[in-house]
This record gives C-alpha cells, structure tokens and sequence, in this order.
C-alpha cells in the first residue's frame, strides 16, 4: 500500500466526481432512492449500483470496472442481487431505480465470485511472492477479497503461461502470460487517450490484447502516454523502473514541468528514489490522465550530466573552475557591480525563466528592478507568446485565456489555428479528441497536415492549408463572411462591445478585399472553404479557438491574436463555458513567467511601471525607489551587447542560444558580454558563453507554484533534495543579499504571501487555499475568492470589448528565385522545447534528430530521397539536416524542429518579429534546399566548440575539491 501525501486526502481514494462504472449523472438530474445491503441511500438518477454502493463505503469487488472508463461489465466480480431481477447482474453496468433493494453479499454471491476468480488465477503465473507487481496488483487484492486459497484446475491444459513479452517500449513492458483480458488498456487508450492502437485480437480463450495488427508496441501506433500502463489491474502493463526497484511505499502529489497543460502527478517514491510519475486523478487540469513525457520522462532530473556545484572563469576561453556558493555568489556581485560602476546602471539586465515557479521568476524581476536599479528583465515568453498579452489586454482586457481545459467538452464547433495539441499539449488533445468523437466539429487552420485531423470516429473536419504569414488575411476573410452573410451576434456586440469601435471595424471587415475570393490568392486556401468553416464557426452553439505559436510568432502576432478577439466577440463566443479565446501555452510556467513582471515595462500583475500608484506599493514594499521607464526587451540587449553599451546578464532556466532565432546573432551578442551569469540544470548552449554557473535545481527539488495555459495556479511539492543543496529561489535570494538588496524568505510560501500582497490579481491566492482547494485560476480575489473558471462572463476588465482593425501586411520574408520554399518550424510528442530534459531520457528513442519535412514534388525537383542530407539556406546561414519527405506538407513548405542543439534550426531564422512586441517570426523563413555530404560551416564550429566547453567542464570536476 502506498502511502500519499495529498493535503485533500484524495490520493488514495476514489475521486466519484469522476466516472465510476457508468457515465457520471447529468447535472441536475433527479434523486433515485434505494436500499444497498440494508442502507437507504438517495443517488442521482443514471448512476450505476456499483457507483452507489461506493459512495455508501459499500465495497464491491471489481477486475474490469475502473472510475475513469465507461462500464463494461465483463469480469463478474461485481455481480449482486437485486430483489425481483432474475441472474445476478453487473452492477457496473446496471442503472439505480427507485425503489430497488440490492444485496452485495451473501453465499451465493461468494461462489460466483470465488468460481469467477478460480478461473482468472487458472491461466495465470503463480509467481505472486516473485512478481514486481507484488502488493500493487488489483488481481491479487481481488482473490484475497473474494476468499480464494485455492485453486481446483491445474496448468496441464491449454494456457497462455508461455506467451512472450513485449520488452520493445523503453518505458514499460508488456507480459501476455499476466493478462486476464479485462480489456481495460484497449478501453483506456480508446476513452482516456484517443488513439485506438491496442485492440483485443481473436474470440474466446484465444483472445487477447494485442498492439495494432499485432505489432511490438514501439511498432504500434501507440504513443506511450501510460494510460494503458495505469489502468491494467496485473503485472501484464508493468512500469521497468518498478521490476528494477520495486513497488514505490510513498508519494508527493506535484505538478509536472513540461508543457502548459500543467498536469498533476503523484511522485511514488521507495526511500530516496523516485520510481514513477503517476498521474492523479485528482487533478484539475488532467483528471489522471498523462503523456510520455510526464508519465516517464522524468530520470534528467538525476542524470549524470546535473550541475552538482557552482563554477566560475574569467572569460570563456578558460577551463572552469569548482567554488563554493559563497564564493560563486559573491564572485558574480562583485562582477555585476563592477559592471555597473564602469558602464552604468543601464549597462545590466536579467532574463527569467518560463520553467521556473511563479516565486522564482517573481524574485528574479525583483532582484533586477531593486537591486541592478533597471527594469531590464525578459522572459522566454518575449519569443512565444507575448503577442498574446498584447493583442488579448488591447480588445478584451486582459492578457490571458478566457476558459478551462474541461470548457472544451461543451463546445460544438472547434478552431484549431497554428497549433499542434496532439504533439505539444497531448493530454489536453486527448480530451478535445473526445470531444470530437462525441460530434463536435472541428477546423484547422495550418500549412501542414497534423495529426488531430486523423482523430478516430470523430465527424466534420476542414483543413485551411494557409501559406505561412498570411493568418491576418485568413481571419479577416473568416470575420467577412460572418459579417456580409448576418452571422454576427448583434445583441451581445450590443450589449458588451464598444460600439464606436465595433462599427469602425464593421466598416473595415466589409470591404471586399477581405473577402475569401480576395483572399484566396494570399492564402491559397479556396474560398468555398474558408465560407464553409465561418459558418461552422458562427452558427455553433458553442464555439471555441485554440491557437499556439502558429499564431504568435510571426511580424503580425499581435494583429492575429486581435484578429481572433474579434471574430470571438463578433460571434458572441466569450463569457460562458465551450466558448473562448483560448493560447495554448508552451512552456510549464510561460503564464506565470507573465503574470510574475517578467517583461521590461510591467511589474506583476500587468501593471505598468509608468503608473506611480502602482509602483508606489512596489516601492514601500520593497524600501526601493523603482525606475519609471521600461527596460530592454531581449533583442534589444543582444543589440545593445553587440553595440557594447550591455555588458553583463543575469539568465536563470532559459536557453537564449538555442531557442533565440539567428542563432549567430545571439552568439556575438552572449561572447560580448563581460559577465554572463547562467543558473541551470545542465551546461546549456547559453552556459557555454558564461562566467559564472550557478546549479539550478529540477522541479522535483523545490517548492512553490506553477501557473497552466487555462492561468491554474498549482502546488509544486518538494520530492527530493535539491542536487546541489540550494533551491533557484535561494540562489536568487543569496545574490540580491549579496548585491545589498535585502531578502529574507524562508519558505516559498511567503514569497507568494508578497505577491498576493502586491498583484491585484492573485490577492486572494495563498498556500492555505491552494492545500484546500487543490487549484486556483486567476484572477482570485475578494470578489472571486475561489478564482475564475470562465474570465469575461458579465464584462470586460476594460469594461466593453474592443474591436481593432487588423490590416494584413505580408512579411518582409518573400520566396523569390534564391529562395523558394518556406520553412516553418514547430514541435513533436516525445521531445520538449530545446530538449535539454527530454534528450537525457528514453524518449531519445522517438526523435534523436531534427530532420526536415519536404513535400515528395519538393524532392522530386531537387532530386531528394527520403534521409538524404540536404543543407537549408537562408538570408541568415545554413544548417543540414536529413530529409524526411512528407504528404503532410504542402508544396512548396518546409519544416523542421528545434529539439537538438547541434541541427542548427535557428541559425536559419531571421531576425524579423512582430511589429508590436519583437515576438520572433520563427514560422516564416524563405529557404533553399540542396544535397550536401557534410555538415554546415556553423554545425562544425559548434561541434568544436561544444566539445571544447565540456572538456573545460570535466576537468572541473576532476579538480574539484
């Protein structure tokens, strides 16, 4: 038995908010009233027995019933009486009536049940006392419930006890001779995950599950997200890190630090070691649900590459060397100082990080602003999403998501524009795909074809294959439709929108260049189909947009966000549940990162350092005078760095080297520095230009609080020591001191008590209310002390919407006869951001290198077969990469990911970005494509280099004390 550490209590319990046997009861619905075993209880109506007897703390054996499944009814274990029903029916698949009497136990039941189980142990490996699932296996917990001690048929027979395991997947192993076919991992990865890749093959006692057309799993189209994993009741679907260590005896419920979605997992730990990463049901953003990378990439957090100790140098061309914190700490002060007193106080800045907690990058801002005297801060979010900020706070007030997660299963038509859920926010996809099975219909707007058009048994789907750098023209041409055929919602526009700015961009949408037929030459997307997906869109019910980077980093992020403002608020889609303007973010904590003051002009909470009365609380807070005029961006820094008037930066979790575009800019501009200080996990590609490195530490190491995509504020728990023995927010805090900036937080909690204090918008957020509630969206306050599902329900923050006028300006990044294709670029399933977490794991096995994608006629004019090395030029460099041909690209378009350092994909990108926010314009570069022999001039620098930086860090730690 597991003991859980879950200040709810619900880590080891049933949580019956959620299905248990049968479909959870409509809201609403009428009470039945029944007698379970002599209990009168009253349950909603459509519930299932075996969900009312749970809920009277009746216990009722179970193999093949499970709370988050659909009922099945095939195992037998949950057989009962009911007072004038002939047989003894499933009582996961039997409704509650009124007036029913129902028996779950007495002696007839036990010999069913005892014969039932007989026949499951039977055909099943008596290796109980040897088995990894020993004390963690349904089956075995099931024979000691039902009285089984022995077993009257013998193992002569036919049996499946030599069956051979699947040990393919890297993860988890797959042990046939274990398998009862309960069919809960077919029914998980169809209900749960959406995939449909395991089946049950065959009839009768030659049934059995097996993975596509009986594939090894790594073969299958599974995608190894676990849901399998955790629903089978054997050792058949078994974790191989518990037959390495065991079966864990404790865990931490947490939250996972990939993607926005913001998963919550249970960390099940044996002493020191964490085993695995169960994802809890209890949790508001998955309900139990998980991908790859939460549910099993978690071993970088102890890989043998983790900074274990701080490190300094001089300049970059020397080895480093091994120092105490004091000495790391007081080394980086005196350089920032220095810095300072030769250059100015302008001459500093410091970037904080999107995959650090909410008080991290909340102590990072405030080191900047009152110890360096500067608003020089950035974030990650400057080259992702800050175009949303901007374009959402312009037209609707705010500059975040309007739903849930969960808000998705009441929409009825579905917008999914320059984002790929399936591979980049997978558990959340799994829910929008359930959705779409249910009737839901759905419109993509990419150039490439991804994978949530191939959703299983899901009904109307349209794909918009836009030109990349034309959604301006695209919304435009979506919004026109709604406007010259009356699909507007007149009453809310009326009622909640500005109406002189409504009627100036009424006038502006009319104009007949925006219609489809005039747009279809920019987009390359027919008319017809762009008419058909408005009307979609308008006459929905309900209908949503979900929108990623696709969207944002490109030169008119700002106006396309503003662009789907307006067709939202057009159509009446905001304010209520299945509706909403809704960025899929992608990094853990990039809302919070913005929420916390990370960009130059805004201290947290969006408040602007120009306002006085805002910065005078900041002020008496912090007994600091705070500079009124907004910092540097990123770009500027590089372009001031490079110019010599930026001299020294301070980057805590963020890997500007490899994520920035025009990679060789951002070189020059890092090798410019006199002090670059790096706070990290590992030696990232940004390390390898800095003077001092300071050893981060993982989210498993640290307490404090995340902020998801939906702004869902989530407890991180600390589950292990911090590596290096200090917490990112303790290195902060010791610098600041360091610096003369006095900060004295013992625990993370006071740091967010300091936030509440300060941020209007989390004023009613505190770790007391998080351990009781389990979550928070934001705003939370006194008028929403228990936060804000759905933002915007009555009004706006600025009280009526405001419509802006979206002029489609193309980019300055044109094809022409040097440069023919395009290249957009974007992310897959099993890697993560720059990848310097998910490369030291087993998902390595997916994707080892960044290749690009080119449609087959693309490759046919260049003579390009499938793996072919190809160099990509630009107007900024050249890389190589190996090729891939693809259907699901359009002519004329490329792609490629970011996930492997060495490829190179953003010394091709430019330097262009969005005209209000300087948000990169990663998705449109114009490329030429060759074959080549060998690696690009930059890739043989940076592989010396590379090799040289790590060398410098080894002898480190040879020399170190």
């Amino acid at each position: 038995m597991i003991q859980h550490f879950d200040p709810r209590r619900q880590a080891n319990s049933v949580d019956f908010s959620r299905d248990f046997g049968t479909p959870a009861p409509a809201p609403g619905a009428a009470n039945v009233n029944l007698e379970i075993d002599g209990v009168t209880l009253s349950v909603p109506e459509g519930t299932s027995v075996l969900r009312a007897a749970a809920l009277a703390d009746i216990s009722t054996p179970k193999l093949c019933a499970t709370d988050n499944l659909e009922a099945f009814g095939s195992c037998r274990l949950c057989a009962v009486e009911i007072e004038g029903r002939r047989g003894l029916p499933a009582s996961c698949t039997t409704p509650v009536a009124e007036g029913m009497k129902v028996t779950t136990q007495n002696a007839r039941l036990a010999k069913l049940r005892r014969n039932v189980m007989e026949l499951y142990i039977s055909d099943h490996p008596l290796d109980c006392l040897t088995c990894p699932a020993n004390g963690d296996c349904e089956l075995q917990d099931m024979a000691g419930s039902v009285g089984l001690r022995e077993v009257r048929y013998g193992f002569s027979g036919e049996n499946h006890l030599e069956a051979v395991k699947d040990e393919s997947n890297p993860y988890f192993t797959f042990d046939p001779s274990k398998c009862i076919v309960c069919s809960r991992c077919v029914r998980a990865c169809d209900e749960v995950q959406g995939t449909f890749a395991l089946t049950i093959d065959g009839r009768g006692f030659d049934s059995k599950v097996s993975a596509g057309q009986n594939d090894a799993f790594m073969d299958s189209d599974c995608v190894s997200c676990g849901a399998c994993v955790q629903a089978c009741p054997t050792a058949t679907l078994m974790e191989k890190s518990v037959i390495d260590q065991g079966v864990p005896d404790r865990s931490v419920v947490t939250t996972c630090a990939y993607c926005g979605v913001g998963c919550s997992f249970e960390a099940q730990m044996k002493g020191d070691k964490l085993i695995r990463m169960v994802p809890y049901k209890g949790g508001d953003a998955n309900h139990g649900h998980s991908c790859v990378k939460g549910r099993f990439a978690f071993g970088y957090a102890t890989h043998k590459d983790r900074i274990r100790e701080p490190m300094i140098r001089d300049s970059i061309d020397q080895p480093w060397r091994s120092v105490s914190w004091e000495e790391a700490i007081g080394f980086a002060a005196r350089r920032l100082q220095e810095t300072q007193a030769r250059y100015g106080r302008e001459s500093i800045g410091g970037i904080t990080s999107s995959r650090c907690t909410n008080e991290e990058t909340y102590l990072v801002q405030k080191l900047i602003r009152a110890a360096f005297g500067n608003n020089n801060t950035d974030t990650c979010a400057r080259v992702c999403h800050s175009p949303t900020g901007y374009g959402l706070k312009t037209t609707l007030g705010e500059s975040a998501g309007t739903q849930t997660f969960d808000s998705v299963m009441k929409a009825d038509a579905i917008i999914v524009i320059g984002a790929n859920p399936t591979d980049a926010h997978p558990v959340f996809a799994s829910q929008m795909r359930k959705r779409l099975r249910q009737g839901a219909k759905l419109i993509v707007a990419d150039p490439r074809r991804i994978d949530l058009l191939k959703t299983p048994h899901m009904g109307e789907a349209q794909h918009l294959p836009l030109r990349p750098g034309t959604n301006v023209a695209l919304v435009n041409a979506l919004a026109h439709v709604v406007i010259s055929e009356g699909l507007e919602d007149t009453a809310f526009v009326a009622r909640r929108c500005d109406s002189e700015a409504y009627q100036s961009w009424r006038a502006f949408i009319e104009d007949p260049r925006h219609s489809p037929e005039a747009s279809e030459s920019i987009t390359g997307v027919p008319a017809e189909a762009v008419r058909q997906a408005a009307r979609t869109y308008a006459t929905a019910d309900n209908g949503a947009i979900y929108y990623g980077l696709g969207v944002t980093e490109h030169s008119q992020g700002s106006t396309m966000v503003m662009g789907i403002a307006n067709l939202a608020m057009a159509t009446g889609n905001i304010g209520r549940e299945g509706v909403g303007v809704n960025p899929l973010r992608g990094q853990n904590n990039v809302q919070g990162s913005c929420d916390m003051g990370s960009f130059p002009h805004e201290l947290p909470g969006y408040q602007h350092v120009a306002d006085p009365i805002a910065r005078g609380r900041f002020e008496a807070v912090w007994g600091v005078k705070l500079d009124d005029e907004p910092g540097l961006r990123i770009p500027n820094m590089f372009d001031a760095a490079i110019e010599g008037s930026f001299k020294a930066l301070y980057v805590q979790g963020e890997d500007i080297a490899q994520s920035d575009p025009n990679t060789q800019h951002v070189e020059a501009a890092l090798s410019s520095l006199d002090c670059l200080i790096v706070q990290d996990i590992f030696l990232n590609e940004t390390a390898k230009f800095a003077h001092v490195l300071l050893p981060g530490s993982s989210f498993l190491e640290k307490n404090g609080t995340f902020t998801n995509a939906e702004r869902r504020i989530n407890r991180v728990r600390k589950v292990m020591p911090a590596v290096a023995g200090m917490e990112d927010w303790q290195v902060t805090q010791a610098l600041a001191n360091a610096l003369g900036d006095p900060m004295h937080y013992t625990h993370p909690s006071e740091i967010m008590d300091e936030i509440a204090q300060l941020t209007p918008s989390f004023a009613g957020v505190s770790y007391a209310k998080l351990e009781e509630h389990g979550s928070l969206q934001w705003p939370c306050n006194a008028d929403y002390p228990l936060g804000t599902p759905t933002m915007h329900e009555h009004e706006f923050p600025i009280g009526l919407g405001r419509f802006a006028i979206t002029e489609y300006v193309a980019t300055e990044e044109r094809t022409n006869r040097r440069f023919p294709l395009l290249l957009t670029t974007g992310r897959i399933l099993s890697q993560y951001n720059v990848g310097a977490q998910t490369r030291r794991t087993d998902n390595q096995y997916w994707h080892d290198e960044d290749v690009l994608e080119l449609h087959p006629s693309d490759a046919e004019v260049r003579g390009v077969r499938d793996g072919d090395w190809l160099g990509i030029t630009s107007r900024s460099g050249q890389t190589v990469l190996r090729a891939r041909l693809s259907e699901r690209m359009q002519p004329g378009v490329v792609y490629t990911t970011f996930h492997h350092p060495g490829s190179g994909a953003n010394v091709i990108t430019t330097d262009n970005s969005d005209w209000a926010t300087n948000c990169p314009e990663y998705k449109v570069t114009a490329v030429q494509v060759e074959k080549v022999s060998q690696p690009s001039a930059w890739q043989q620098r940076f592989n010396a280099f590379d090799q040289a930086q790590r060398d410098h860090l080894a002898k480190a730690h040879q020399e170190a004390p």
